[in-house]
C-alpha cells in the first residue's frame, strides 16, 4: 500500500472519524468537521467551551526552544480561529529515551515560558519515555476556552458573498522551517540574505495576535464571519477547506494572493509552490465585503499585513482560482508537497 505522510485525505476522515464518533451527545454543538479547526461544546448559562488538539513537535535539527514554539502556537493557532485566545492545556508527552532530564527540564521550561505568553494555564497530562522512539512528534495536546456562547466563530459560519482576506504570506513557516533546517543549501541556492530573512519569519508563525485583531473588528463596524488556519496544503488549502466547510464555493485571484519574494525562493530550492505548502502564520479570514477596509486597518494597525484575495460564491459554482483572465478549479493535496520535499531533502543529504 502506498504511504502517505500528513493528514488523513477527506474520504477517509469522513469514514471513519466522522462515521464513528462515539456517543452523541446534543451539548456538542461542532464536531469532528473538515475544515473547522475546534470542537465545540454548550455550557450551562449560556457558555460554551472550545476545544482543539495537534501533535507536539521534538525537531532536534530545529533544537529544543523552536520545537517547543510550534507545539504550542500550532495548537493556539486552531482556537485563534474562535476570536478568542486559549485558556488551558493538556499534554502528552511521549519522549525518546535518549533524551536527558536536562533537555527535558529545558524543553519543559520552553514550553511553560510559550504557555504562560499567551495566558495559558497548564492542566495535567501525562509524560513518558518510550524506548526506540524516534519520531519528531512528542506527543499531543490539548488546549480549551471557555467564553460566551454566540462569540466564538468556526470556519462553518462563512456567508455566502463574503469576502475572503488572507494574512501575512503564503508558505511562511514551510519557508522557514526548510531554511532552518538546510540552512547551507538555501544559502547557496537562494543567497545569504534570503536565508536569514526566511529563518527571522519562523516567530511570525502564530496567528493569534491576527484573530484578536480581526475579532475585536466585530466591535467597531468591521464584522467577520468566520477565521481559519493555515496548515497543510497552504493558502488555496485553508480557503478550499473553509469553503467545503461552510458549504460555498469561491473564487480566488491569484495575483491578489500574498506571494513574498523571501518565501518563494525558499519554496523554489526544493521545487515547492508556496500557494500548496504548509503556512502557519497565516490566517484566512471572511466576512462581507462592506467590512473589509475596516478589518484591514485593524490589522495593519496591530501590525499584522493583510490582503483582499477573493470571495465566497454559490457551491454549485465550485471553489476557483482566477489566473489572467483564465479560471480552473482548486486542486485539493490530500498529501501537502512539503512532506515530500523535506524527505528528499534528507534523502539527498542537503544541509
Amino acid at each position: 500500500m502506498e504511504k502517505q505522510l500528513g493528514k488523513i485525505g477527506i474520504p477517509l476522515f469522513d469514514r471513519t472519524i466522522v462515521a464513528m464518533g462515539g456517543h452523541p451527545r446534543p451539548e456538542v454543538r461542532t464536531g469532528p468537521r473538515f475544515g473547522v479547526d475546534v470542537s465545540v461544546v454548550d455550557l450551562p448559562g449560556g457558555m460554551a467551551m472550545a476545544m482543539t488538539s495537534d501533535p507536539l513537535s521534538l525537531i532536534p535539527s530545529l533544537g529544543l526552544e523552536v520545537s517547543a514554539w510550534l507545539s504550542v502556537h500550532l495548537m493556539a493557532n486552531d482556537m485563534a480561529t474562535t476570536g478568542h485566545a486559549p485558556m488551558y492545556g493538556q499534554f502528552v508527552l511521549n519522549l525518546p529515551d535518549t533524551l536527558g532530564a536536562a533537555d527535558f527540564k529545558q524543553y519543559w521550561a520552553y514550553i511553560h515560558r510559550f504557555c504562560s505568553d499567551i495566558g495559558v494555564a497548564i492542566t495535567g497530562g501525562h509524560t513518558g519515555f518510550v524506548a526506540h522512539q524516534h519520531s519528531t512528534i512528542s506527543g499531543g495536546g490539548t488546549l480549551v476556552t471557555v467564553a460566551p456562547s454566540g462569540t466564538l466563530l468556526t470556519a462553518a459560519a462563512a456567508r455566502q458573498g463574503d469576502a475572503i482576506l488572507v494574512t501575512k504570506q503564503c508558505a511562511l513557516s514551510s519557508a522557514a522551517i526548510l531554511a532552518m533546517s538546510f540552512p547551507e543549501t538555501v544559502k547557496n541556492k537562494a543567497g545569504a540574505e534570503v536565508y536569514a530573512a526566511a529563518c527571522s519569519s519562523f516567530y511570525q508563525t502564530s496567528v493569534l495576535p491576527d484573530a484578536l485583531a480581526a475579532a475585536d473588528g466585530r466591535h467597531a463596524g468591521a464584522p467577520i464571519s468566520a477565521m481559519h488556519d493555515v496548515t497543510e496544503g497552504g493558502v488555496l488549502g485553508a480557503i478550499y477547506e473553509l469553503a467545503v466547510a461552510s458549504g460555498h464555493g469561491a473564487l480566488i485571484h491569484n495575483d491578489q494572493l500574498p506571494l513574498h519574494p523571501v518565501q518563494q525562493q525558499v519554496c523554489n530550492v526544493f521545487g515547492l509552490d508556496p500557494r500548496y505548502c504548509i503556512g502557519a502564520g497565516a490566517m484566512v479570514i471572511t466576512c462581507p465585503p462592506s467590512a473589509v477596509q475596516g478589518v484591514i486597518n485593524r490589522l495593519h494597525a496591530a501590525g499584522v499585513p493583510c490582503a483582499a484575495v477573493g470571495q465566497l460564491t454559490d457551491a454549485a459554482h465550485g471553489i476557483k482560482l482566477e489566473t489572467s483572465g483564465q479560471t480552473k478549479d482548486i486542486p485539493y493535496h490530500d498529501e501537502d508537497p512539503y512532506w515530500a520535499a523535506f524527505y528528499q531533502a534528507h534523502q539527498n543529504g542537503w544541509n
